[in-house]
């Protein structure tokens, strides 16, 4: 079984948050990837812990499981009549990404130790 802590440190909530790229577009929130990599320095015990909190206690608020999903066209595409010419961007809460890209680091470790990945 894979022993996994429930507890997300300040340390890797920092890691996270700088891999996110800046130039996206606004999520649920309204937070800009670029402004929470700044306020990060002032938040990121107070996120640690309300992060920490939800993954613990396996709590999913409505507002997490709300998205927007855009659909944009692809650049350069003669036909636009074909599905293959657009694709969805589905913006949603600042937390949330915080949590799903936590656990998809999770599982692709996970996966790299027990040799899933060949």
């Amino acid at each position: 079984m894979f022993n996994i802590s429930p507890t997300i440190s300040t340390k890797e909530i920092s890691k996270l948050i700088r891999s996110f790229l800046n130039k996206k577009v606004l999520g649920l929130d309204s937070i800009l990837n670029k402004v929470l990599k700044v306020a990060t320095l002032v938040i990121v015990k107070d996120l640690a812990e309300v992060t920490s909190y939800y993954f613990a206690s396996r709590i999913i608020l409505k507002s997490f499981k709300k998205s927007i999903t855009v659909v944009l066209y692809k650049e350069r595409k003669k036909d636009y009549s074909f599905l293959g010419s657009y694709r969805p961007i589905a913006l949603k809460n600042m937390l949330v990404k915080v949590l799903e890209k936590y656990i998809a680091n999770i599982i692709f470790k996970a996966a790299e130790e027990y040799r899933l990945l060949l």
